[in-house]
């Protein structure tokens, strides 16, 4: 019995030792999450306290520290800024220099340049007197220095030497421009070869009576385009009435005597005095003529011209570049819907296909006329009998 007792009692041992172990580890359990509870609750009221509480007011010496601080990281921000700005702008390559050509034939470059590549010229040409009389150099020196892109010319201060001598008479000048200009009417230099207008070949244009009276008025073929076909072309393309026009390397006149004949026109003329008085023969025909190269930009303002002709002067002698120089110009001063008349232009027939006609098409001008032929008189530099593939163009075309 006593042994029933004593086995019954500890039988009930393990029992109590798991009640209790369990009880403890609840415990435990329940003190760990009222810490973790307590320190969050703690966190949150510390933050709060910190974003709702005043700034503390530093004393006057630790503001103007924190001012110095603040100022230093100013100028340390704007110092990186400004080296970022300097590497970027010396990574960046230079532009490349401007084609040789454009140094060469823009007709904005510095006058200094074209004169200054000519000294010789140039200091024969500066050699004068002042407040006298100019020398008489004009076929020797200015001619060639215009040609060189040297204008205007740079003489100021010496009285010009064209003056109208007791030997003129203008009086003697005719009123109608196709009738022959006396003798007297140019001031013929020293040393030139002729000095009369019937030692000149007619083929030059001072026959005003006979080969200049026919010129613009009858074609003789398909690159011809006379002034009446001329006149009725711009009113068919509603180009409007031809009132003022440009006429590029004209001569002595004769398009802006006809245009005026006809349309009551003003034509400007652009003249060099290359071996002949042009200049002073247009004058006389009571025609205005500009004194000025072919490299030269236009002495007019932009989108103020019904026509611009290019005369035979214009051909495959002008450097390409600034031939292009010269379409650009002449689109420049043309006005909307004005006419841009090619007239004779003579090149080697390859180089029109490849290189001309594609210059003028990339003006976007809308084609009236297009004409191309063989240029049946051979070139001074072609052998005789030699074969040649030089072909004429002309053209008349319309601005948009």
């Amino acid at each position: 019995m006593g042994m029933g007792m004593a086995d019954s009692h500890l039988d009930g041992v393990p029992a109590m030792r798991k009640t209790t172990a369990s009880s403890s580890s609840s415990l435990n359990i329940a003190f760990l999450l009222s810490m973790v509870a307590t320190n969050l609750l703690s966190l949150y009221h510390l933050s709060t306290r910190a974003s709702t509480a005043p700034p503390l007011l530093l004393p006057a010496a630790h503001q103007a520290q924190a001012q110095d601080e603040q100022l230093l990281r100013q100028l340390t921000a704007i110092r990186a800024t400004v080296s970022q700005l300097n590497h970027l702008r010396s990574s960046t390559p230079p532009p490349p220099p401007p084609p040789p050509e454009l140094l060469l034939y823009s007709r904005l470059a510095p006058l200094a340049s074209a004169c200054s590549a000519h000294p010789d010229l140039l200091h024969r040409f500066m050699s004068y007197t002042p407040f006298s009389p100019c020398p008489d150099d004009a076929l020797s020196l200015a001619e060639p220095l215009l040609l060189r892109g040297c204008h205007p010319l740079p003489r100021r201060r010496c009285f010009s030497s064209s003056s109208i001598s007791s030997s003129h008479n203008l009086n003697n000048l005719p009123t109608d421009p196709f009738s022959p200009l006396p003798d007297s009417a140019v001031r013929w230099p020293p040393g030139a070869k002729c000095t009369s207008f019937s030692c000149l070949p007619p083929s030059l244009g001072f026959d005003l009576a006979r080969t200049e009276a026919a010129r613009f008025l009858r074609a003789e073929g398909p690159l011809d385009l006379t002034v009446p076909q001329l006149l009725r072309l711009a009113s068919l393309s509603r180009a409007g009435p031809i009132r003022l026009g440009l006429d590029v390397g004209g001569g002595t006149g004769t398009l802006a005597a006809r245009l005026k004949r006809a349309a009551n026109a003003t034509v400007l003329t652009t003249t060099m005095n290359l071996g002949a008085p042009y200049s002073e023969a247009a004058a006389a025909r009571g025609v205005v003529p500009l004194h000025a190269p072919l490299q030269q930009r236009f002495p007019v303002g932009d989108a103020t011209m019904d026509l611009v002709r290019a005369g035979h002067a214009v051909n495959r002698w002008i450097p390409e570049a600034a031939l292009e120089f010269l379409w650009y110009d002449a689109d420049r001063v043309l006005r909307p819907r004005g006419l841009l008349w090619v007239d004779h232009f003579w090149c080697r027939r390859p180089d029109l296909a490849a290189v001309y006609q594609p210059m003028l098409r990339r003006l976007g001008y809308k084609t009236l006329k297009w004409a191309v032929a063989d240029k049946t008189t051979p070139t001074p530099t072609a052998p005789p009998g030699a074969k040649h593939d030089h072909v004429y163009l002309t053209a008349l075309l319309q601005k948009p």
